[in-house]
């Protein structure tokens, strides 16, 4: 169990995205599971949740799920290696602030490594962390928060600008929507189903107006 740690994130979207040729958004939907199997995975038609607000010289990307669960359980989903091996990856190393454990891409092609930095950990409300591969340095922050027994997760991903956020967005939708399907023990989705539906309208995020 962590000490003070957590591993999340999804820059490896960049490896599956850019082979792909983009499509226009569909239009929102609600959640649902499809028939359709692709990998293992379901196929899934939802409407997006990603929201870009300013912050500072740059920008931040906030994604948001809820849960009918305690914090410290959603907690224990997002921190701890066996339970982020279900959605995500399993990580290894000495968690605490200021140290790095390396984090397994279990659902990307090959099962990739990369190192993530814990910047602050404050159990069970906020985790930091800076994840370095050969695709650059990504900060990213979850916030979580509870009421009567509903937990709030927000995914932050500080950028420094909106470039790419096509292929960032829908990558990030695919793992949230992991994390809840791995709490729920439903069929895990399929990323095909999130890029390139999504593409567009988290490009309309970055050039509003365009």
């Amino acid at each position: 169990m962590l000490r003070e740690s957590g591993p999340v994130r999804a820059e490896v979207v960049g490896r599956r995205v850019y082979a792909l040729a983009p499509t226009p958004f569909a239009g929102p939907a609600e959640f649902r599971l499809d028939d359709r199997a692709t990998s293992g995975g379901h196929r899934v038609n939802r409407r997006p949740t990603g929201r870009l607000l300013p912050a500072g010289a740059g920008c931040d990307l906030v994604l948001t799920r809820t849960f009918r669960a305690h914090v410290e359980d959603v907690w224990a989903s997002v921190t701890e290696p066996e339970r982020t091996a279900r959605w995500f990856g399993p990580w290894k190393g000495d968690a605490a602030p200021g140290r790095t454990i390396d984090v397994q891409m279990a659902y990307e092609e090959q099962q990739p490594w990369m190192q993530a930095r814990i910047e602050a950990c404050e159990p069970p409300l906020r985790l930091a962390v800076t994840t370095v591969d050969e695709h650059g340095v990504w900060r990213l922050e979850l916030l979580l928060s509870e009421v009567d027994g509903v937990t709030e997760l927000k995914l932050v991903h500080h950028l420094g600008s909106p470039a790419g956020l096509g292929e960032i967005g829908p990558g990030w939708e695919f793992y949230l929507d992991m994390l809840v399907a791995s709490r729920e023990n439903r069929p895990l989705p399929v990323f095909d189903s999130y890029y390139p539906a999504m593409k567009a309208y988290f490009d309309g995020l970055a050039s509003p107006g365009a």
